[in-house]
């Protein structure tokens, strides 16, 4: 499915959360322009979360694209139970994580907290200008892959620690271990 940016109806223009349910209703019989109503109204939060996931803009794009691409697929199997926009959320959470496990390099490095080397000293992270070490996205996209994921995970987007690790495939205390260092690597880095 292409999910190029065109011109919305009229109709679906004033579309906020609460038409969720009509766009949802309209895209799951079909109408494409429901729809890409629907990418419009979510597309920001997608694709901030991948961002802060991954900290790479052309990996955070893709995982968007895929997040959107699979919410078509899995349309008809939205019950909303929840809102569109947690359900839609998790998806992209899932697609972020599954394209982790698959480059398993990164993920054997976020089970292992014994070595050491997934959370790199500063003398191996880019040079940060002094602006910077007081914008917090910048911080988060610095963290290694592991605790950045946690981080986000825990702290951002609300989940615990057994969801966490459930989810991909890490002990819970590994879970916690990974969001003890991100939040003191936030600190040393903002308070610095």
């Amino acid at each position: 499915m292409d999910l190029a940016i065109v011109r919305t109806p009229d109709q679906y223009a004033p579309a906020r959360a609460a038409d969720d349910t009509l766009l949802i209703n309209a895209a799951r019989g079909g109408d494409r322009r429901a729809f890409e109503a629907l990418y419009r109204l979510h597309v920001g939060r997608v694709h901030a979360l991948c961002l802060r996931l991954t900290a790479h803009v052309e990996t955070a794009e893709e995982m968007t694209q895929e997040a959107f691409v699979r919410a078509w697929q899995r349309l008809a199997g939205f019950r909303g139970e929840s809102s569109f926009a947690t359900w839609l959320h998790r998806l992209a959470v899932n697609v972020v994580l599954d394209q982790w496990r698959a480059q398993r390099p990164w993920y054997r490095r976020m089970t292992s907290i014994d070595d050491d080397t997934g959370f790199a000293s500063l003398e191996h992270r880019p040079a940060v200008s002094h602006a910077d070490h007081h914008d917090l996205e910048s911080a988060i996209r610095r963290l290694p892959p592991g605790a950045r994921a946690v981080l986000v995970l825990h702290d951002i987007e609300g989940w615990q620690h057994d969801e966490i690790a459930a989810r991909s495939g890490i002990a819970v205390g590994t879970s916690k271990a990974h969001l003890h260092r991100a939040r003191n690597l936030l600190k040393e880095w903002l308070l610095s």
